[in-house]
Order: C-alpha cells, then structure tokens, then sequence
C-alpha cells in the first residue's frame, strides 16, 4: 500500500482556512486532519478529540520532554502542537493528512518531513480579513487588533509554502486545494503502486 501524502496548510486568522479544509474534507476520500494538542480552553461547541486535544499545560510539557511533538509552539498565551505518532499511523494506512499549523509549526514540519507539501491561503484584502474577524464575534476590539498585526507576521512567510491561494471566492479556492490533492495523487510514483496488477496485465 502506498503511504498518504501530508500537506501543512498555514493562513492568518481569518482567511478561512478551517472552512475550506472542513469542505475539502467532506468531498475528498482517504483524507485525514491532524487533531492539535492545546493548552487553550474548549469553547462552546467544541469536543475534545474532534476539534483539539485539550491537555493541560503540564501535560503539553511533559508530552515535550517525551519528544512526542512533529512541531509545537506558542500562539498568543497558548501552546499547540502536532503528535508525531498519530500523523504517521495515518500515513502509513495511505492517507493523506492535513496538518492546519501556523508558519512556525510549518518550518519545524517541513525539517522533519522534507516530502510534505504546503499550501498558504491568503485573504482577498486587509479590509476583507479584518470584516471577516469582526464578523465571528469572538473577540473584543484588542484581541481583533492582535491578530490583524499577527495576520501580517503570518503572510510575510507565504515565500516559504509550495502553493499560494486567495480565498476570495470560497468555491474556487476549494476547487484549488482539491487539484493540488488530486494532482499528487496522479503523481507516476504514487500510481504505480496503486495501479500495479494493472500494469503488469498491460506490459506482459
């Protein structure tokens, strides 16, 4: 069986990265998405295990010093990470696996799993991604402030990604992220794995 293929999706709060991997998901077979360990309290509708790993900020240390982590880091007063071992079971069954990190989580992935791809999701404007954050009604004014400076830290690093996207039209760019999947799975080393009995019936 031919191992999956991971892909680091990275995007500043707000361009709808979740949304379009949600969707991405629901239309794509043999797809996974990496669940994150946080330190960060479960909101309202939120299930541990499905949304995030919620642990405790122990825990998360001790999980640390085990090496457990494909990449971990802070974000605003909270730790996130990716488990190693949890990605590559999921690989290994021949699914592809989405990681949703930031550009700090993408950096440490990308060291440990060169083959990765990843794929950064900009939005249409400054104007349109500051309309989107107000729009959740989440978050104070201060917060919203913080994570429009942080949107800007975040895009700075789009040279570093493979694919580049807008998220202007959520229909074309989910059509986008699905032909960077599908293209993969074309790719002649993947297919000639899952293609081999019908490739010995042609060439013999």
């Amino acid at each position: 069986m031919t191992n999956g293929k991971l892909y680091i999706i990275s995007a500043p709060s707000g361009a709808g990265k979740t949304s379009l991997v949600k969707q991405l998901r629901a239309e794509l077979d043999k797809l996974a998405v990496s669940v994150s360990h946080t330190t960060r309290p479960m909101r309202a509708g939120e299930s541990n295990g499905i949304d995030y790993f919620f642990v405790s900020a122990d825990e998360f240390k001790t999980m640390i010093d085990r090496q457990a982590f494909l990449e971990h880091a802070q974000v605003f007063d909270n730790f996130y990470g990716t488990a190693q071992k949890t990605v590559e079971d999921n690989l290994a069954l021949g699914l592809d696996v989405i990681l949703e990190i930031d550009w700090q989580g993408a950096q440490q992935v990308r060291r440990m799993l060169p083959d990765s791809e990843s794929i950064f999701i900009l939005p249409p404007s400054i104007a349109v991604l500051r309309q989107r954050l107000q729009n959740r009604g989440q978050d104070d004014e201060s917060v919203i402030e913080r994570r429009m400076r942080d949107a800007v830290t975040e895009m700075s690093h789009y040279p570093e990604f493979d694919y580049l996207l807008v998220n202007d039209d959520f229909s074309l760019a989910l059509a986008q992220l699905k032909s960077i999947i599908i293209a993969n799975r074309l790719k002649q080393n993947r297919q000639q794995q899952a293609l081999l009995p019908l490739l010995q019936d042609l060439l013999n």
